[in-house]
């Protein structure tokens, strides 16, 4: 037969070895894709990240700082009181330098004060007996920033001794107005006043925690016998007064007004508010300054 007409034309055989090799390549190539995105879907790999919340800047998260507690003030310090040397307590002198010294025990007397000798504008308030008993008379006087000295007597303090140690813990000092407040005091013996007395000066240093320093007669009269007696119980003054706050006004033994240095009488008495009013308008119209007798003398 021709070879133009042979129907079984043989073909190279590098070209069938060259086309089965691209089959099994490509046959290759496929199973390992198909094995690539069969692991991706099942989830072996890194998972991808959530899809950002609607609204929300897809950033990155930075850590919170807690907050920092406000910054408070600084307290302002309170200044430490300041203790008198010669009293051993807080003063009512307010940086005043008194002019005036206590005179010493004499010939086994001691002195006697109806007002301290100075022109330095200063006052002093005394208050007697003890009778009544308010916790609102205590009040006024810490309204008004003012100390007393208290000159209480045994028969008006005996059935509630204790009710004083409020006028101490506020700052108030207690004085020595006998046991009995017998207006015949003058009248006794020397023994009998010392008597008298020293029995309230033991039974105040007992009661308070301090011996009291001044002594004042019931009525107010002395004797050289009552000096003497007085220095024997361990005081160092008889203190009386030239004026007075009486029934709502005031009386005075000299001139017509408050005087520098004026020792002022008081009672603890039902009319004790009308009596300190009248005292506080005498003394802030003759400009002074109230404070404690005990300060001013220096004595503990």
């Amino acid at each position: 037969m021709p070879r133009h007409l042979d129907t079984n034309m043989s073909v190279p055989r590098w070209i069938i070895l060259s086309l089965t090799a691209v089959v099994l390549i490509a046959i290759g190539l496929g199973v390992w894709w198909f094995a690539t995105s069969s692991t991706t879907s099942a989830g072996t790999d890194t998972p991808s990240p959530p899809p950002a919340s609607a609204g929300k800047t897809d950033s990155p998260s930075t850590p919170s700082t807690p907050a920092t507690p406000p910054v408070s003030a600084t307290p302002t310090a309170t200044p430490t009181p300041v203790l008198n040397p010669l009293t051993g307590r807080v003063d009512t002198l307010d940086g005043l330098v008194p002019d005036y010294v206590l005179p010493p025990i004499e010939n086994g007397m001691v002195p006697v004060l109806t007002k301290v000798p100075t022109e330095q504008k200063v006052v002093f308030l005394t208050i007697d007996d003890g009778a009544v008993k308010r916790d609102s008379d205590l009040a006024l006087l810490e309204q008004h920033g003012i100390k007393a000295s208290l000159f209480l007597a045994n028969t008006f303090i005996a059935n509630d001794p204790g009710f004083y140690k409020k006028y101490t813990g506020a700052g108030h000092l207690i004085e020595n107005h006998t046991m009995s407040h017998s207006l015949g005091f003058l009248k006794l013996s020397y023994a009998a006043q010392k008597a008298e007395i020293c029995a309230m000066a033991d039974f105040e240093e007992k009661q308070y925690g301090r011996r009291p320093v001044f002594f004042r007669p019931p009525g107010g009269p002395y004797s050289q016998a009552t000096r003497q007696a007085v220095a024997d119980c361990g005081m160092k003054a008889i203190v009386d007064w030239e004026a007075k706050a009486n029934a709502g006004g005031m009386d005075y033994q000299v001139g017509a007004s408050l005087r520098p240095g004026d020792i002022v009488l008081m009672h603890f008495r039902p009319e004790f508010p009308a009596d300190l009013d009248a005292f506080l308008a005498a003394q802030k119209a003759a400009g002074l300054k109230v404070v404690l007798l005990e300060d001013y003398l220096g004595t503990k």
